[in-house]
């Protein structure tokens, strides 16, 4: 059987992570548009680089939850791939093999000029004056809002092959990625995890499990490891 997983910022949540959806609008106390369009990085890309610098170092003192390591547990039952709305690393250091990253990564640098060109950074901070090959500035491998989702084909196309698709601390509010599970077979079933459960009401098989991360996770992982 192949599961696959949509997650969004509920499950860092439970590791620490905040996101810009708080209830005031603000990522970090900052306007996301102060910090995360390519406007921003043109009007003050110190600003926005430092802003990154402090979410990277936030991002790696953070720590993979039992979310995160029971959907590695997973992966010795069934074919599970990640598609994640999240630009942390926690998958990976829980031990997830196949994470597809919608938004990218924030330990990750990619060039001004092409995004193509992407690099693992050292350590917690990019900084202004540090080019790519091209001798161009770097600048975090973060989709900012404004600008396509290069992965979002990718990912349809690993929706259609699922036989179960799983939704994890999203609300489905954000797209292109709320639209992915359009491409969900009709007659897979699809397992909601989220205290606050999106509308979808026009979708069939739907179990909804209305709880945080880590709690509806263990209820999941009950469910398909161990049949009950």
């Amino acid at each position: 059987m192949k599961i696959v997983i949509l997650t969004g910022a509920g499950i860092s949540a439970e590791s620490g992570l905040k996101t810009f959806r708080d209830s005031d609008g603000l990522w970090e106390g900052y306007s996301i548009y102060d910090v995360a369009t390519p406007e921003a990085w043109e009007r003050n890309p110190a600003m926005v680089q430092e802003f990154y610098n402090e979410r990277r170092r936030q991002v790696l003192a953070a720590k993979p939850n039992d979310a995160h390591k029971l959907l590695v547990k997973l992966e010795s039952k069934f074919e599970v791939c990640i598609i994640t709305q999240n630009i942390d690393d926690l998958h990976e250091r829980a031990g997830s093999k196949k994470v597809l990253h919608l938004h990218g990564v924030i330990t990750k640098s990619q060039s001004d000029i092409n995004p193509n060109l992407i690099y693992d950074i050292v350590g917690s901070e990019l900084n202004m004056g540090e080019t790519c090959n091209l001798g161009a500035q770097l600048r975090p491998h973060v989709v900012w809002f404004g600008e396509s989702v290069p992965m979002i084909e990718k990912a349809a196309k690993i929706c259609k092959q699922a036989d179960a698709f799983v939704l994890i601390g999203t609300s489905l509010a954000v797209y292109p990625a709320a639209g992915l599970i359009d491409f969900v077979p009709a007659e897979a079933i699809k397992y909601i995890i989220d205290p606050h459960t999106p509308d979808v009401k026009r979708y069939k098989n739907v179990i909804t499990i209305q709880q945080n991360a880590v709690a509806g996770m263990k209820q999941l992982s009950d469910i398909l490891i161990n049949g009950n």
